[in-house]
């Protein structure tokens, strides 16, 4: 099965990557998780309350909404601080990618590991802006906001559309299918990579570099 991929690219301050990122890795889950699921009997269960909260950035003029899990917001955060730190710790231009991959098991042979099969991967590549005033920062925190926005909206799409997603498992199955490691949310099976380097292209990044010089110009 050829999983279904969706890139976003963004140019941020360092200060706001995490918060970047954050925004649409939450939304995407917001979408991808279930309350607890009680099995009553084989065939038979019932999917508890999904709670959900907004989100005030610090660094970007954006509000967003995320499931109310401490759980799930930890997870996320452990991994992309450790994505920032990284994509930060680069000399001069830097650039990286983060990724949001959701997966199923599928049962092995005994002696061996339980295959994962992705179904659907969301991509966020970062150029790092390197800003010199209040001003292009102030600047650079509406343009990301307008871009995220753009981004958030384009997930709701997503997720409105037909697409492929697992069926919904037997008892014995539901960790072939679902994490059910948390224990106020379920979402879909996920997993988080990232990759950094050095001096990248540049064209993303001067593109923001003119919207913040335009906007300033007004």
């Amino acid at each position: 099965m050829n999983a279904r991929s969706q890139t976003f690219e963004l140019s941020v301050e360092g200060r706001q990557v995490e918060e970047a990122v954050a925004s649409i890795f939450h939304t995407v889950l917001f979408h991808r998780s279930f309350g607890k699921f009680k099995y009553k009997e084989e065939g038979s269960y019932s999917v508890g309350t999904l709670g959900y909260a907004d989100v005030d950035c610090n660094f970007i003029d954006l509000t967003y909404v995320c499931c109310s899990s401490d759980e799930l917001d930890q997870t996320l955060k452990r991994e992309i601080t450790s994505f920032s730190e990284a994509l930060r710790s680069h000399e001069g231009q830097r650039s990286g990618q983060i990724s949001l991959e959701f997966f199923q098991r599928k049962r092995s042979r005994w002696l061996f590991q339980p295959e994962c099969i992705p179904w659907e991967v969301w991509n966020v590549r970062l150029d790092l802006l390197a800003l010199h005033s209040e001003h292009e920062r102030q600047a650079c925190r509406e343009q990301v906001a307008d871009v995220l926005t753009d981004k958030i909206m384009c997930i709701a799409e997503a997720m409105n559309r037909h697409d492929f997603l697992p069926k919904m498992p037997t008892q014995a199955e539901l960790d072939l299918v679902f994490d059910t490691s948390y224990s106020d949310v379920q979402p879909y099976l996920f997993k988080i990579g990232y990759t950094t380097s050095g001096p990248s292209n540049a064209s993303v990044s001067s593109t923001m570099k003119k919207l913040i010089k335009e906007t300033l110009s007004l």
